[in-house]
C-alpha cells in the first residue's frame, strides 16, 4: 500500500452490514512516531441501541442456521482475511506500533434419559484491548459466530483501525446485524455493560477494568467472560542449558515490548547458576532494538502514553530505591520506545515485583529451595500464566502443578494454543475464552429429562 494510499483511509462504525459514519470523531497517534493516524467516529448509546436492534433481528435466523453453514461463513471470514492479510497488517502495525457441540447422553438408565444441549445465548458484547487487538478480536468473533450467537465489538480507543475494517470485510460475508463494530471511549463500554439487549460480555483489559465491567453486568445477571492481569513468573532449575533458556526466557519477556498479557513479568533463577543465567540474559535483551520494517517481529514502542507513563514510573521508582539495573532505562526522543530494562535481585515487597508491568523491564531473581520458590511465585493476587524449565520433566510438571495460574507452560515460554482452555486464576479473571470450554461459555446449556 502507497504512502498516498493509506493517507486516504476512511473508517466507519460497522452497523446492520453498513458503514455507519460517526458525529463525533477521535484520532490515534502512530506509538513509533507519536504522529497523528486517521480520523476515527465515536460511538454513543444512539449508536449502540442501532447495533442492538440489528443484532436482535438477525439472531432469529441466525441462530438457527445449521453450524456447518456457521462453519462455512467463519471459513470464508478466514479466507478474506488472508486476502487482506498485508493491508490489515499495516494497520495494525501504524495503531500498536506492531466445531460443532453436539448433544450429549449425560446419564441414562431404565427409567429417564438426561440429554444435555447448548443453544447459543443471543447478542454478544465483545471489549478488546489495545495490545493485540485484532488477533483477540478475532478470537472473540470465531467463537460467537460459530456458537450461533450475534456480535458487537467495541475496539480499544487507541486501535480502533484494524478491528472496523475486519468488520468491513465480513459485511460480504456473514448476514447484516451477524458481526458489527462500534469504536468509542469509556463510555460505550459502559452502555454495552447495562445495555438489557446484551446477554454476554467478553472483555480483555487490566484486573480494575474487569472488577467495573462485572460490577455493571450484575444489574442485568450478564453471562461475563474476563480476561484480566497477570503477574507471571518463571522459574528456572538448577539442571537447564543456560545459554539457550537464558535466551528462550528473554524473547517470552520482551516480546511485543512485553505488552502481552501471559508475558513473563518475574524470573526466578536457581542461585548455583544465576549469574550466568544474568550475563546471558542480559546479551539477549541487548539485541532486542527496533527493526524499521512494517510489522516488527519482536520488539517496539509502548503502545500509548500512558502505558509509558507506566513503566517509567517503575524504572524511576527502582531507581530511587536503589535497585541494581544492569541494562536500558533509556527512552527515545521520538516516539513511545524504552530500552529493554533488566533489574538485578530486587526485594520481593518492591514494586517491580509486586506489580504488572506491561513493559519491557524485567526482575531477574534468586531462589534455593523449591518449596520457598513456589510460595513466592505464588505470593500475588493474580494467576494468569507460569513457566517451569527443567531437564527433569516430572519435576517441572511437579513445580508446574502447584503453580496458581490458568496455564502453565513447561520448557516455554507463554504460547496460548487456540486448543486449550485459556483462564485466569485468582483476580486474573472470570471464565476463559478457546477450546471447548471457552467455546461452551458462548452458549446456554439445557439438560432434558426424557423419562421412558
Amino acid at each position: 500500500m502507497s504512502p498516498n494510499e493509506l493517507q486516504t483511509l476512511k473508517f466507519a462504525h460497522v452497523v446492520d452490514g453498513k458503514l455507519l459514519e460517526g458525529k463525533k470523531l477521535d484520532c490515534c497517534k502512530d506509538p513509533r512516531t507519536n504522529e497523528p493516524l486517521w480520523n476515527v467516529p465515536v460511538a454513543g448509546e444512539e449508536e449502540l441501541q442501532i447495533a442492538v436492534t440489528a443484532a436482535q433481528n438477525a439472531f432469529p435466523i441466525w441462530s438457527k442456521k445449521p453450524v456447518t453453514e456457521r462453519q462455512s461463513a467463519l471459513l470464508q471470514l478466514v479466507d478474506a482475511l488472508r486476502e487482506q492479510k498485508e493491508f490489515l497488517a499495516t494497520i495494525v502495525s501504524k495503531e500498536t506500533g506492531k466445531s460443532e457441540i453436539f448433544d450429549e447422553i449425560v446419564h441414562e438408565d431404565d427409567t429417564v434419559q438426561i440429554v444435555q444441549t447448548h443453544t447459543p445465548l443471543g447478542i454478544v458484547g465483545a471489549i478488546c484491548p489495545w495490545n493485540f487487538p485484532l488477533v483477540l478480536a478475532v478470537a472473540k468473533v470465531a467463537a460467537a459466530i460459530v456458537t450461533g450467537n450475534c456480535i458487537i465489538v467495541k475496539p480499544s480507543p487507541f486501535t480502533p483501525y484494524s478491528i472496523l475494517k475486519f468488520a468491513e470485510i465480513a459485511t460480504k460475508i456473514v448476514p447484516a446485524g451477524v458481526f458489527q463494530a462500534l469504536n468509542g471511549d469509556n463510555s460505550l463500554g459502559a452502555s454495552m455493560t447495562t445495555h438489557p439487549g446484551i446477554q454476554k460480555i467478553s472483555f480483555t483489559g487490566s484486573t480494575k477494568t474487569g472488577k467495573k465491567i462485572m460490577e455493571a453486568a450484575s444489574g442485568t445477571l450478564k453471562r461475563i467472560t474476563l480476561e484480566l492481569g497477570g503477574n507471571d513468573a518463571t522459574i528456572v532449575c538448577a539442571d537447564v542449558d543456560v545459554s539457550k533458556v537464558a535466551t528462550e526466557v528473554a524473547n517470552g519477556c520482551l516480546f511485543n515490548a512485553g505488552q502481552m498479557c501471559v508475558a513473563t513479568k518475574r524470573v526466578y533463577v536457581h542461585e548455583s547458576i544465576r549469574e550466568e543465567f544474568l550475563q546471558r540474559f542480559v546479551e539477549a535483551a541487548k539485541v532486542f532494538t527496533e527493526q524499521p520494517t512494517i510489522a516488527p517481529p519482536i520488539f517496539g514502542p509502548m503502545q500509548n502514553q500512558m502505558q509509558h507513563a507506566i513503566v517509567q514510573g517503575l524504572i524511576e521508582d527502582c531507581k530511587a530505591t536503589g535497585c541494581n539495573i544492569l541494562v536500558g532505562q533509556n527512552q527515545s526522543p521520538n516516539g513511545l520506545f524504552i530500552e529493554p530494562t533488566v533489574v538485578d535481585n530486587p526485594p520481593d515487597d518492591s514494586r517491580i515485583v509486586r506489580e504488572e508491568q506491561f513493559g519491557p523491564i524485567i526482575p531477574i531473581l534468586s531462589w534455593k529451595d523449591e518449596e520457598e520458590v513456589i510460595t513466592r511465585a505464588n505470593d500475588t493476587d493474580v494467576g494468569l500464566g507460569a513457566c517451569v524449565w527443567s531437564k527433569d520433566s516430572t519435576r517441572a510438571l511437579s513445580i508446574g502443578r502447584q503453580l496458581e495460574a490458568g496455564s502453565v507452560w513447561i520448557n516455554s515460554s507463554e504460547k496460548p494454543n487456540p486448543a486449550a482452555y485459556f483462564s485466569g486464576h485468582k483476580q486474573s479473571g472470570i471464565g476463559g475464552e478457546r477450546g471447548r470450554q471457552g467455546l461452551l461459555s458462548y452458549c446456554n446449556t439445557q439438560s432434558i429429562h426424557i423419562y421412558k
